[in-house]
């Protein structure tokens, strides 16, 4: 056996000793009648932050005699340190805001609630009723007149200095890694934040935000593999939703002009640190409007998000300053390859003509590719990661659109965009495609490649063109991923830093 081997065998038998001191204790309590897991409440009257503020600003006006009287209140927590005096101890708890010292006397708790005190571990939650003064080294506290244990820790935190550094085992045990890394919490603090933001920003414009089914009969409204479920009552397969859209749009049919949802979209595809198979998206509609008009909604919407959540329109991310009170730079996808390859898709005239340019290039197609889907490899081998500002990437090619509108003078290209940040889409956006007949061609066309082995091509939704042909007005959607989104604006280098719990494979 290894030293290391012998050395992680040894650790692991000193914990679980550690472990079964505390289960003993616990056992302990409950023969005296003080089971903590009996207790059903505890009236807290304030938080560490808030608590410790107030104090600050009432301070100068107390005389010592009033203390006791005009700062009593009960905070509660997890004991996070603890230092043992002999009759007087200091620890210290962590709640939702922060941390607050607790300074401790034998003398005001009784001699049997101090011993009972004393054996209290690093992790317990407790209960403390007091009030509020200031140390003789100037730190603010709480003097405990009663110290509660009101739920006890049977496992060990992770040690103090090393922290729960270990990737993966945060991502498992993410309830841990919120208890010993507390930027951690700010992060899904910010998370709230923006989501809350974008929907005051939406709600203030007068779209309506509305619910619809996670499971679908069809998968359709975006291009990804889907989840498949079955539905027992009704013996029928269904799919988890790629996407909102075709719900979302049969509502502008149905007379709503401003419609959003932010939930939950699942695809069955790779993970990376930019992907998980179920993410949030905000997707919104509105009637009467073009791709145009949802290029400034999304440019207006990220800085003002921005500038709400981190008080700056001027971010850092991975070291890359990035403007977001600048105009958003706007770009076609052919000119954004011609800058960056020098092939020019406009001087092309057929599909040879792009297959010989692409082996040229080594850029891999497969058969089934037509112009279009070629012209966007070339964007994503040689563009993509160039766009590190604001960039709304427009005119994409109609292959690749199947639910976006074709330019009126150049009907090879959609009234389609994609905003990229840090080489990364973060948001999607057409001037929808609402002519029935069209529709059902490019629904053909992706049936056709879903026969060709292409799981990631559209269903043709015969429901949806029924709604088309009642009549869908002129309307612009966008849909933003809302991780990638709290990713950039909380500097966060993966994915699974901005999900409380990512997907992760079972250990067993």
């Amino acid at each position: 056996m290894s030293d290391q081997n012998q050395v992680q065998e040894q650790v692991q038998e000193n914990v679980s000793e550690l472990i079964k001191v505390r289960y003993d204790k616990l056992a302990g309590l409950q023969e005296k009648g003080k089971d903590p897991f009996k207790i059903t409440k505890f009236d807290v009257t304030a938080h560490s932050e808030s608590a410790k503020a107030h104090f600050e600003s009432i301070e100068s006006t107390l005389e010592e005699h009033e203390m006791s009287e005009k700062t009593h209140l009960s905070v509660a927590g997890r004991i996070m340190a603890k230092r043992d005096m002999g009759k007087a101890s200091f620890i210290t708890i962590q709640d939702q805001e922060g941390r607050i010292q607790s300074y401790v006397r034998k003398d005001e708790l009784g001699d049997e609630d101090y011993a009972d005190f004393k054996k209290y571990d690093i992790g317990d939650i407790v209960g403390i009723e007091g009030y509020i003064f200031r140390t003789q080294k100037g730190e603010i506290s709480v003097r405990a007149k009663s110290v509660t244990l009101l739920s006890k820790s049977l496992q060990i935190l992770p040690e103090k200095y090393h922290g729960l550094k270990d990737t993966e085992m945060r991502y498992r045990q993410r309830y841990v890694d919120l208890i010993v890394n507390p930027e951690v919490k700010d992060t899904f603090l910010k998370r709230s934040a923006i989501i809350r933001s974008m929907r005051n920003f939406l709600d203030n414009k007068d779209f309506i935000e509305v619910e619809t089914p996670v499971l679908h009969s069809i998968a359709g409204g975006a291009a990804a593999r889907p989840f498949v479920t079955h539905h027992n009552a009704l013996d029928i397969d269904m799919y988890m939703r790629i996407a909102p859209e075709l719900k979302l749009k049969r509502l502008i049919v149905g007379g709503f002009d401003r419609v959003y949802e932010i939930g939950r979209v699942f695809r069955n595809e790779g993970m990376s640190i930019r992907h998980n198979p179920e993410f949030t998206i905000m997707e919104l509609y509105q009637a009467f409007a073009d791709y145009d008009d949802m290029m400034d909604i999304t440019e207006e919407m990220i800085r003002h998000v921005c500038k709400e959540v981190n008080g700056t329109a001027v971010i850092e991310y991975d070291g890359v300053t990035i403007d977001l009170d600048k105009p958003f730079a706007r770009i076609s996808m052919v000119d954004a390859v011609k800058q960056y390859t020098g092939v020019d898709f406009r001087a092309i005239k057929d599909l040879e003509e792009a297959r010989a340019i692409a082996k040229e290039k080594h850029v891999a197609f497969e058969e089934h590719h037509m112009k279009g889907d070629i012209l966007n490899l070339f964007f994503e081998e040689f563009v993509e990661e160039h766009l590190i500002q604001p960039t709304f990437l427009t005119e994409h090619p109609v292959e690749i659109s199947p639910l976006s509108k074709r330019k009126p003078l150049d009907p090879e290209y959609t009234e389609r965009f994609e905003l990229f940040i840090v080489g990364r889409e973060h948001a999607n956006a057409f001037s929808e495609l609402n002519d029935p007949i069209d529709q059902r061609g490019r629904f053909k066309r992706q049936e056709e490649l879903r026969a060709a082995g292409d799981d990631e091509a559209c269903e043709i939704d015969e429901d949806f063109l029924t709604a088309l042909e009642y009549g869908l007005p002129p309307t612009g959607g966008l849909g933003v991923g809302v991780d990638r989104l709290v990713m950039l604006l909380t500097n966060s280098a993966s994915i699974r830093d901005v999900l409380l719990f990512p997907t992760m494979k079972s250990l067993n």
